[in-house]
């Protein structure tokens, strides 16, 4: 019975483990981007080009040599059998491999200008080689000048020791591994809200935002108790017809939008970002359904105490539906911070004074495609704050979803 009871113990934690690792790995790879991006949003411009990338911020340290005006950026090299710290102070040296073709299997490497051509460089000795004429070279070898064929040229650097700079080593600086530790930028956010205005474009995405959420919260309000608790003629059939909008298709009501945000003469300006959207169906359908669910009696007791259906609804329904009007602005406030195609047609891309967020980056991926790192601090600016309001409103979305039904 014991061992029954350890092995089914073993059983059910290896089940658990094996779940927390699945939910783990699928966690993380939904993060990946926004992880990618962030990290990216600090790193230096040459960092953002590294191949394979990578997740931290790095910076290729430098050092400061006597005889040299600037910072010298400091690699790995092998020098006498160790792994060193040398500077590169110069780069672009030829070095050539040549061969002797009387004893074609020994290479030599030799500095360019180490080698004159055999015969002159006007008149220079030729040798037919591997069906090609090649050109011969004279190479000094234990101090006899030997003609020879030149294999190929690579081009290499110069690295010294920072502390003794005669120690120096020729290595190809392409192919040689930098000194490097994380380092962070957070200047990029500086230097984008500067290249591209976000400072403006952030504060008028905000006012709208405010705007649209505080004037959805009013109308689906003021509308939701109306067509859950007041009786007139035609109530639920107009209840059904204005819950039937949303079934439309936002590009069939471009058109007359913009036409009639034309003879209001609201064309590139913030009202038409505010205006039209401050009437949602959803949001009413969602405090109808969420009113209804309140008893009755309750507002029959308010209205024999001689309260106003302006004093119910104010001190009775709202602080009843916070769940449901905080789930209502989260979604309203991501839909309006992330608006994209309406701002487009109504605001002139010249216009940078009425710029939102969503305008100002769609330029930025122009204006600065050689600049990852601060296209994703523009997009970081522009994610962190829905991010966070949805973090901490989450909540409200189960509390919304098990204290409301749908009722008819």
């Amino acid at each position: 019975m014991k061992f029954k009871a350890s092995s089914y113990r073993l059983i059910t934690f290896i089940q658990k483990a094996l779940v927390y690792i699945i939910l783990t790995a699928f966690a993380y790879i939904m993060l990946f981007p926004f992880l990618f991006m962030f990290s990216t949003s600090l790193k230096y411009q040459t960092d953002t080009f590294r191949y394979p990338p990578r997740l931290m911020p790095m910076k290729q340290q430098t050092v400061e040599i006597e005889g040299y005006d600037k910072a010298l950026p400091l690699y790995y090299v092998d020098y006498e059998g160790q792994r060193r710290e040398f500077a590169l102070v110069q780069t672009n040296i030829r070095i050539g491999t040549f061969a002797d073709p009387n004893n074609p299997s020994v290479l030599h490497d030799r500095l360019m200008e180490e080698v004159e051509p055999t015969g002159g460089s006007e008149n220079q000795a030729t040798l037919l080689w591997d069906g090609e004429e090649e050109k011969l070279w004279d190479v000094t070898v234990n101090g006899k000048v030997i003609s020879m064929v030149q294999l190929s040229q690579t081009a290499v650097g110069r690295f010294v020791d920072p502390a003794d700079p005669t120690a120096s080593v020729l290595q190809n600086a392409r192919t040689s591994t930098p000194v490097e530790l994380p380092t962070l930028r957070p200047e990029n956010y500086s230097d984008v809200t500067q290249l591209q205005g976000l400072d403006r474009s952030l504060t008028n995405t905000a006012l709208v935002t405010i705007l649209v959420v505080i004037g959805q919260l009013i109308t689906s309000v003021m509308g939701g108790y109306a067509l859950a608790r007041l009786r007139f003629p035609g109530r639920d059939q107009l209840f059904v017809v204005y819950l039937g909008t949303i079934m439309i298709p936002f590009v069939v009501l471009i058109t007359p939008l913009y036409q009639l945000m034309v003879i209001l003469g609201w064309v590139d300006k913030m009202a038409a970002l505010v205006i039209p959207w401050i009437f949602t169906a959803y949001g009413t359908f969602l405090m109808r359904q969420f009113f209804i669910t309140i008893p009755k009696e309750i507002e029959e007791a308010a209205l024999i105490d001689g309260a106003s259906r302006f004093q119910i609804l104010w001190r009775i329904f709202i602080p009843a539906s916070v769940p449901s009007l905080a789930a209502l602005a989260t979604f309203t406030f991501l839909y309006a911070w992330n608006s994209f195609f309406w701002p487009l047609v109504i605001i002139n891309t010249g216009n940078r004074l009425n710029h939102v967020l969503t305008l100002s980056l769609s330029q930025l991926r122009g204006r600065a495609a050689d600049n990852a790192n601060l296209v994703m601090a523009g997009a970081a600016i522009a994610i962190l704050p829905p991010m966070i309001i949805y973090i901490l409103a989450q909540r409200f979305f189960v509390e919304s979803a098990t204290s409301s039904g749908v009722k008819g």
